[in-house]
């Protein structure tokens, strides 16, 4: 079994190569700030099936629940945790809807967690060289 066969190393390998190409989404958002009617994008995070490795083709939701009778109940509201992809872009005249604050935040987020997965690969392959006697 070849080392990339892993669906662990698989699934880390993907991550990383996915926050690559949401940093170059991101620093294009970012160097067309001022560029007239201008729409910014981002990518859409891979979602994983538990326990095989593969990205999942739709997207999951998280019911919530209520745990204890005290708690508000969510009657007539929609049960699952959902994105709101209309907020904090404010358009500008020109058309440009590019928030340079809300970018950055963005771009230094996915930088840490860029940072955490290659962390995660790296001792992910320690562990494996642990395993086979070459560490």
């Amino acid at each position: 079994m070849a080392i990339s066969d892993l669906p662990t190393l698989s699934i880390l390998r993907t991550k990383m190569l996915w926050h690559q190409e949401r940093q170059r989404v991101l620093s294009e958002n970012v160097s067309n700030s001022n560029t007239p009617n201008f729409k910014p994008s981002d990518l859409v995070e891979p979602k994983f099936e538990v326990g095989s490795g593969k990205i999942d083709g739709g997207a999951t939701t998280l019911a919530m629940a209520r745990t204890s009778a005290s708690h508000i109940a969510s009657e007539g509201a929609d049960p699952a945790f959902g994105q709101n992809n209309h907020a904090g872009f404010l358009t500008r005249p020109a058309g440009n809807s590019v928030s340079l604050e809300d970018e950055m935040l963005k771009v230094s987020s996915n930088q840490m967690d860029y940072a955490a997965v290659t962390e995660l690969y790296s001792k992910s392959l320690q562990l494996l060289k642990i395993a086979i006697g070459k560490g």
